[in-house]
């Protein structure tokens, strides 16, 4: 069974920076591409990052690139998601994803809150 289990998020201020990580388990990471996805308070899932599974490839949403870094670690089962200059429309639950440009949120998902 795929699990995945979302850490990291917490209120900042405006500009400010953090790390989400997902834990990852039930299920080969070392071979799956793997995503970030958000959605903001009643609005639908938007895909936010992905990263090939030996981390050659990414891709962005237009409204994060060069804010947002996908990074993985495949020994240890783990994605991160590395948010600089965030901005008060970043605020959303956040969720890991299996596979590219996937939107399959099954963990609880961590609240990132920005402040203006």
């Amino acid at each position: 069974e795929v699990q995945l289990v979302e850490s990291g998020g917490g209120l900042v201020q405006s500009g400010g920076s953090l790390r989400l990580s997902c834990a990852a388990s039930g299920f080969t990471f070392s071979s799956s591409a793997m995503s970030w996805v958000r959605q903001a308070p009643g609005k639908g899932l938007d895909r936010v990052s992905s990263l090939t599974s030996g981390s050659l490839t990414t891709s962005y949403a237009d409204s994060v690139k060069g804010r947002f870094t996908i990074s993985r670690d495949n020994a240890n089962n783990m994605l991160y998601l590395d948010m600089n200059n965030l901005k008060p429309e970043d605020t959303a639950v956040y969720y890991c994803a299996d596979g590219w440009q996937s939107r399959r949120a099954r963990g609880p998902g961590t609240q990132v809150t920005v402040s203006s």
